[in-house]
């Protein structure tokens, strides 16, 4: 049995020697190297239709030397999904601009789309990193500081084929299966504007795909509403510092903890939506710890969803 990259850190360390503090900070600097792809099944699809592999990554805050994110990213392009997804804050540094590049290469050259986060646009600021355990899930401005140069990043992107679904609506035709995808702006640094892409989804696609950075509620209620089957989104870090068994105590955003991480039911005045949110890859240079909560990529399989009973 694997041992929890916590609990194995703990075991390495003399309990005489040192507080449980330093303890418990030393095992949260283990976990955040402690990558782990996880496999979700969700059923979303018309009935009889071929299953659909999409590769759910988000928030890898890249920054130069990150060797064992970079050598998870690579693995996990063997997986040859059949669509793509990030949900955004792919760099803390501009000096990792071409690892990143290099590194996303195999999943550029497949069906993809994106969305952008407030750290593809600015790059991170100091703060104490006990401050993520009372952030602020208010929406703020974003700053002034352009250092990440996102439209460097956009223009690789969109070149290589992927989507941007930034405040903008597509539709693909993947594997035999129709796909309409929409998406916003950062909710976070209010940068959403869904009005562009509201609408109801369209009955002549197989999966209507709603993609945005941050899970704010007004987005997802908003969604759920057109009736999209199926919500990507990260920011939340799944917590990033979690209670043992991974419950969160922040979520960084106006939705629940229950909402935080992983495959959920978003519902909306009697309107339903599967929604995954990604723990994500990284986490701010200022505060590189996760605590019960391991750096995660998924591959969500989309399988026929159970045909509806008769009222």
């Amino acid at each position: 049995m694997t041992r929890h990259p916590v609990l194995s850190a703990l075991g390495h360390i003399g309990l005489g020697s040192v507080g449980v503090g330093a303890l418990i900070g030393a095992g949260a600097l283990v976990e955040a190297q402690a990558f782990v792809l996880r496999r979700i099944e969700a059923a979303v699809l018309p009935s009889g239709s071929a299953p659909l592999k999409v590769l759910h990554i988000s928030d890898i805050h890249l920054t130069p030397r990150q060797h064992e994110k970079l050598a998870f990213l690579r693995g996990v392009a063997a997986l040859e999904p059949d669509l793509v997804v990030s949900t955004g804050d792919h760099l803390s540094s501009a000096l990792a601009m071409p690892q990143l590049f290099d590194v996303l290469a195999p999943l550029l050259a497949r069906p993809g789309a994106f969305v952008f986060g407030s750290n593809d646009f600015e790059g991170p600021h100091f703060r104490m990193p006990t401050a993520y355990l009372w952030a602020n899930s208010t929406p703020r401005a974003p700053t002034a500081d352009k250092a990440i140069p996102a439209d460097k990043v956009r223009d690789h992107f969109v070149t290589a084929g992927w989507v941007d679904l930034d405040d903008a609506r597509a539709r693909l035709e993947i594997a035999g299966h129709i796909i309409e995808l929409r998406g916003t702006g950062d909710a976070h640094v209010n940068q959403d504007h869904y009005g562009q892409v509201a609408g109801p989804a369209d009955p002549q696609a197989d999966l209507s795909l709603g993609v945005t950075h941050a899970p704010y509620r007004r987005v997802l209620d908003a969604m759920a509403d057109d009736g999209v089957a199926l919500i990507l989104a990260g920011h939340t870090h799944g917590g990033q510092v979690c209670l043992p068994g991974g419950r969160p105590i922040v979520t960084n955003a106006d939705i629940g903890p229950e909402y935080a991480k992983g495959l959920s039911t978003w519902t909306h005045e009697g309107h339903s939506s599967v929604l995954h949110v990604s723990a994500g890859l990284g986490s701010s240079p200022y505060a590189p710890y996760r605590l019960f909560c391991r750096p995660e990529a998924t591959l969500l399989t989309l399988v026929s969803a159970p045909p509806k009973r008769a009222a």
